[in-house]
């Protein structure tokens, strides 16, 4: 296969450049033994210039001949292990994937899941790329509007599309993707592909169904978001929604004061209260004995897409000093909210319920919703009605300040393992059916 041949090329080459080296440097910087002085010319009747051991003559150099050869064998031995080396080293870092990052969930997978970089730095710029090198596989990752199909290097037999299939509009634009994709595979420019997708609310994803490869398309994998009834963990899995990238939601890093602090606030809420939707009733029950004066709630009658400088800090601000970051359900159960409250180490109250649509009941799991932070241990509060609240609040009151710092480390800490996770079956994912379908 071509990966083969290019990993064989190389290898050559760089066996080709370490003996020549070795050659240039016998040539030119080796000491040379200085040539023994020829003994001079005796009359052929006199006694003999040396002593006979038979029927062969006493060499003074052989001692330092063969001390040479000894020398000359453990130098050949030493480049032939150098050459070994470097083959193997191209062997692990051959195997490479580009991401193309065409929704903001690239951005969760990359910098928060992978811990990467990008340059530039500003989140405005037009094009925007990062890379490193993870298990056997390097990785780059490029995204930004200048990112469009035909316009841009395909640096990678293996490719992985981000894309944002939550409504008809997106489809649309994710199909040309597919496309583009399906077009460098049938030229043989990109050997395997894979999609991260965001996917539909209430998980009407079927349009991507056809794209996959036991479908006869050739997507290889599929990670989506929310409880997609076709999980099987073969060749579709379940992916996390992750914090809301598309407005900017940054990288926290936790600090001394966000664990230790007494935090000013039993509970958060900030957004909007949908007409005749659960959320109407957990404002009830926070307006009963005055709940809500012990919380920082802060609702809307309709949502916006765009944060303000304010707005953005004040949310940032209302998770860090509250000790609970309440969760009531929207279209889905699944939102940035709870990753966002991980973060910051404010602890998720969800309520536990499933939401219209087709998500749940997978062929994995048949108890959505949130299969994925349950299977993974997830230490927050579920609950199925918010008249549980107040209960969940007179106990929140009764906690000391440690206890209250030991479960904030805890939920950090298993924040942090989570993604660590998330990065590692990515990863062992690919490479495992990747890399076997490349010996195939």
């Amino acid at each position: 296969m071509r990966s083969a041949r290019k990993r064989l090329c190389s290898a050559l080459i760089v066996a080709y450049g370490l003996f020549s080296l070795y050659a240039a440097y016998t040539v030119f910087l080796r000491p040379r033994r200085p040539t023994a002085p020829r003994p001079p010319h005796r009359d052929r009747r006199g006694p003999r210039d040396h002593v006979a051991l038979g029927n062969e003559e006493w060499n003074p150099w052989e001692e330092d001949e063969k001390n040479e050869l000894v020398a000359s064998q453990q130098r050949y031995e030493a480049i032939l292990k150098m050459i070994k080396n470097a083959r193997s080293h191209l062997e692990q870092t051959s195997f490479r994937v580009q991401i193309w990052g065409k929704a903001a969930i690239g951005l969760y997978l990359w910098q928060h899941i992978f811990g990467g970089q990008l340059e530039p730095a500003d989140v405005t710029a037009q094009w925007r790329e990062g890379s490193q090198k993870a298990g056997k596989t390097y990785f780059s990752f490029i995204t930004g509007p200048s990112v469009v199909p035909g316009y841009f290097s395909v640096e990678a037999e293996n490719v992985v599309l981000v894309l944002n299939g939550r409504e008809r509009a997106k489809i649309a634009y994710a199909t040309q993707w597919l496309h583009y994709a399906q077009t460098l595979i049938q030229t043989h420019k990109v050997q395997r592909a894979a999609v991260v997708l965001l996917g539909n609310e209430q998980c009407r994803n079927e349009w991507i169904q056809p794209y996959l490869k036991r479908n006869g398309g050739f997507v290889n994998l599929l990670f989506v978001t929310y409880d997609y009834a076709l999980v099987n963990e073969e060749d579709v899995f379940q992916w996390p929604l992750g914090v809301a990238t598309y407005r900017n939601f940054p990288v926290v890093e936790p600090s001394w004061s966000m664990l230790h602090d007494q935090r000013s606030y039993l509970c958060n809420f900030l957004g909007t209260v949908y007409k005749n939707s659960s959320r109407e009733t957990l404002m009830e029950v926070l307006r009963q004995d005055g709940l809500d004066k012990l919380c920082w709630i802060a609702a809307r009658e309709q949502w916006q897409p765009q944060e303000t400088n304010e707005s953005f800090k004040n949310y940032q601000d209302a998770l860090l000093q509250s000790d609970l970051t309440l969760c009531p359900v929207g279209i889905n159960t699944e939102c940035y909210r709870i990753y966002e409250a991980c973060s910051y180490g404010s602890l998720p109250v969800i309520e536990d319920v499933m939401t219209p649509g087709d998500c749940g009941n997978s062929s994995m799991y048949h108890s959505a919703p949130l299969q994925l932070l349950k299977t993974m241990g997830a230490p927050f509060i579920f609950i199925k009605n918010w008249k549980e609240l107040p209960a969940v609040l007179k106990k929140e009151k009764k906690m000391s300040l440690q206890e209250k710092i030991q479960r904030r480390k805890k939920l950090v800490e298993w924040y942090r393992n989570f993604k660590a996770w998330m990065r590692q079956k990515f990863i062992n994912t690919l490479e495992n059916s990747f890399l076997s379908s490349d010996k195939g």
